[in-house]
Formats: structure tokens, sequence, C-alpha cells
């Protein structure tokens, strides 16, 4: 069920004289200035009665009706019954720990078993949410918290954030080779000129991206590595790492064959070969709740493969020493 819209407000005179959409994103800034443009501009909000351009200046004293329908999520995409591993739940957002292997959102060939999927069994108001609230998203095989918006206004507070980069995502990672320290990556990344289907750091035309690195744990061949993202690019961490020749540890795209360490336990081998995901994982989520305005965070711990690996790499290191 899709709920209608509607608001009211009367221009004051500080706002006189400027652009229709500039004064609706003033009066109504739960919703995006894109938003609201469109609304302008199929008649959902009207100035005094009358459609105008969202051009078109405004003057003191005039009514601004606002009465829209949201648009709904793609009506073939169905809820489902399926597991949602919830860390967090109120009138405003959800907090969810994704399992590898979760496509996030429905696309060609995933129409259907997709978090979307879930999120829309568990919370049908989402139905009436544009991406069911989903304001971020995780590869198919990366774990761990992504936020769900659960109304407009969530939905915008939190995409503002994430423009804002004051959204802190920390991950946790292990990649092949031994850092000797922390470091930032400042290097814009876009689609691979020659394989769309892969990302690629881009001297040209690239959008800019920027990961902070510092080391955890250092192993024979390996390093524990814990990410920042200062900004949220498709793949960001995978490509950033690889370009500086760390690849991450089981990535099927960017990260090449196993490199067990020489005379490496058998039993490390086999975890190297069988991993069967890139070793990633969003451990911790940092923002500002978009209806009380205070600061949240939450953390879940390392699913129980990385937890496999690394203990793997510790025995290892305890065999060579031995």
């Amino acid at each position: 069920m899709t709920d209608t819209i509607r608001r009211v407000a009367v221009v004051p005179p500080e706002l006189a004289g400027q652009r229709l959409d500039q004064v609706a994103a003033s009066l109504f800034p739960e919703f995006s200035r894109s938003r609201l443009q469109s609304w302008i501009q199929s008649g959902a909000l009207v100035a005094d009665g009358a459609v105008l351009r969202t051009r078109d200046k405004i003057r003191s004293g005039v009514e601004l009706r606002l009465e829209a329908t949201p648009e709904p999520v793609d009506s073939s995409w169905q809820a489902e019954a399926r597991p949602l591993a919830i860390v967090h739940e109120d009138d405003d957002l959800l907090v969810v720990n994704k399992p590898a292997g979760l496509v996030v959102h429905p696309a060609a060939g995933h129409r259907e078993g997709t978090l979307l999927n879930a999120l829309l069994h568990h919370c049908p108001v989402l139905e009436s949410i544009p991406r069911a609230g989903i304001v971020h998203r995780l590869d198919k095989d990366t774990t761990g918290l992504m936020v769900v918006a659960k109304n407009l206004t969530a939905q915008h507070r939190l995409v503002a954030q994430l423009q804002a980069r004051t959204v802190h995502r920390q991950y946790d990672a292990v990649v092949a080779g031994v850092l000797t320290g922390g470091g930032r990556v400042d290097a814009p990344m876009g689609r691979h000129p020659r394989d769309r289907k892969r990302m690629a750091v881009l001297e040209h035309g690239g959008k800019p991206a920027v990961t902070h690195y510092r080391v955890q744990s250092r192993f024979r061949g390996h390093s524990h590595i814990t990410c920042l993202l200062e900004t949220g690019r498709t793949h960001q961490i995978r490509v950033h790492m690889a370009h500086l020749r760390y690849p991450l540890v089981g990535d099927p795209v960017y990260g090449g064959r196993p490199r067990p360490p020489a005379g490496a336990l058998p039993e490390l081998v086999t975890a190297l070969q069988e991993f069967p995901r890139q070793a990633l994982h969003a451990r911790r989520l940092e923002l500002v709740h978009p209806a009380s305005g205070e600061p949240v965070a939450w953390e879940v711990a390392l699913p129980e493969d990385m937890v496999a690996l690394l203990a793997a790499l510790r025995a290892d290191v305890e065999a060579s020493e031995g």
C-alpha cells in the first residue's frame, strides 16, 4: 500500500525571489531536490494552485501545496520469506548483517532471492520507498553491515550523509602480501576500458575514490587489514588493494591465483585455495540517526570463514617459528 504524501507551506519573506525548486527544498527538506523537481514537473507540487516551472521565481506569501504518490518499487519484485540477520531496527531504519552469497538488489539473472526481496517481506511499508530503502550496497560475496531507510525522510537524510562522506564504514580484509604499514589510496576509479564488468583505477575520467587502510596482523605471506572508506565506489577496496599489488584473498576478479608462502602448512594451502570469495567484511558502521540526530554505531564480528582463514595463517606462522 502506497500512501499519498501531502504537505502545505507558505513561502516566507527570506525565500522570496528564489527558484521554485530551491524554495521547495528549503520548505520540504525531507525530500531530495531531484524528487521535488520531478513533482513540480508532473504538477504534484503547485504554487497557489498553479503548475509552474522549476526555475520560476517565487514571491513571499505564496502557498506551496504538495500532493504526490511515492514511486513504488518495481512491481515485478516480489516479497520473499528469507532469513534476515537484523542487528537493529526502529521506525526509521533497519541495519542488517548481510551473509556471503546474497545479492543486494534484483537485476538481470537475479530477480529473486535478493536482500531486497527479503526486506519487502519483513517490512511491507518498503514497497512505497524507492529501491525499498536501500541506500548503499555490498558486493554479493562481501559480508557485513548495511543500513536501510524505512521512510522517505530517513532515506533522503542517509543519502545526504553518504554524499557528504560523514557515514563511517570500516571493513576487515585479508590480502596477499606483507604490508609494512598503513596508508591512504587516492586513486580515481571507473569502468575498465575493455572489460565493462570490472572496475579499474583510471588516470583520466575516473570518479574520486579514497581508501584508508591499516595493518591488524602480519603473517608470512599475507596481512589482515582494516579499511575505512572515504568514498563508496563499486569494488573500491578490492580495486585499490589490487592496485597496490596486495589483492584480497579469494577475489575471483582482481585477486589472481592463491599465493601460499614457501613451505606453508598443507592446511593453509588448502584454506587459501578453497577460500570461496573475496575476504572482505563490513565490520562497523557509524552514522547520524536520521530522526534523532544522534550519532549511532553498530559492529558485527568476522564471519566463520574469515575466522578460519586467519586461524590457518596464524598456525602457519607458529609452525614456521617452532
